[in-house]
């Protein structure tokens, strides 16, 4: 069995146009979206791109799909009651881009799957961790730190994202992947996503990032300039990333 997993593509549609085409040249058996489909700048056209692919695919929730689902019910969470403006501004402008069908869509994806794959075992796919789809941990956090949440799953490998930088690591005696980003990577400009066929891949796309940026400007997403600069032609290095990551991790 060869399973493409697609995380944090933040509606960033030419990214993830690009990923399918490489997925649908490795003639994967199935596609995982592991969350954070939103927000973003062309969610109405992402989602639709996921719903028309001609291949079995599967949906966890993260964190932003959430947050947009709650804004579409009514409901303010406590953390978009904290956050600062110009992080909850993104939320509010994709829950008004989506309709009722989109709102359903979102209330059926669960906070992970599991499956068996031949020559890895059971393999869990989550957003950010096991337990919940916010904590933050990178290439560089502790086994100390790690343990408590990946011990005792009683499974060979877990799938995540979140941070949107690729690593492959152990933590104790569970291989911990993370598939990095489609749409907003850390690091080099590129696409990035996993490949188990059945080892692990980590597979880097690179597509017409001027082309990109251009399209995601001539749509009124509140922040689309500074998406298309800073998430697609220049993103955060990972260095920078890591950086403020180590002083956010697990809290």
């Amino acid at each position: 069995m060869r399973i493409a997993a697609i995380y944090d593509i933040h509606a960033n549609l030419p990214a993830l146009e690009a990923v399918l085409d490489e997925i649908r040249q490795a003639q994967v058996d199935c596609v995982v979206v592991g969350g954070d489909v939103f927000p973003g700048p062309l969610p109405r056209e992402t989602i639709q791109c996921l719903l028309d692919l001609d291949i079995p695919t599967q949906f966890i929730h993260g964190n932003g799909d959430r947050e947009v689902l709650a804004q579409m019910s009514g409901r303010e969470t406590d953390w978009y009651r904290t956050a600062p403006e110009h992080w909850r501004e993104p939320i509010r402008w994709t829950a008004q881009q989506l309709n009722t069908q989109h709102r359903r869509l979102l209330e059926s994806w669960p906070p992970t799957r599991s499956t068996m794959i031949p020559g890895l075992g059971d393999v869990l796919f989550c957003h950010a961790t096991p337990r919940n789809d916010t904590e933050i941990f990178t290439r560089l956090t502790s086994d100390d730190r790690l343990l408590p949440i990946f011990e005792g799953l009683g499974i060979s490998m877990v799938v995540c994202g979140h941070t949107h930088m690729q690593f492959d690591r152990m933590v104790g005696t569970t291989r911990v992947v993370n598939a990095g980003s489609v749409g907003m990577p850390f690091g080099e400009p590129r696409a990035n996503w996993l490949l188990l066929d059945p080892d692990v891949q980590l597979r880097h796309t690179r597509y017409d990032l001027g082309r990109a940026a251009g399209r995601i400007r001539s749509t009124t997403y509140p922040q689309a300039e500074d998406f298309a600069s800073r998430n697609v032609l220049h993103p955060p290095s990972e260095e920078e990333t890591l950086a403020a990551f180590t002083r956010a991790e697990l809290k």
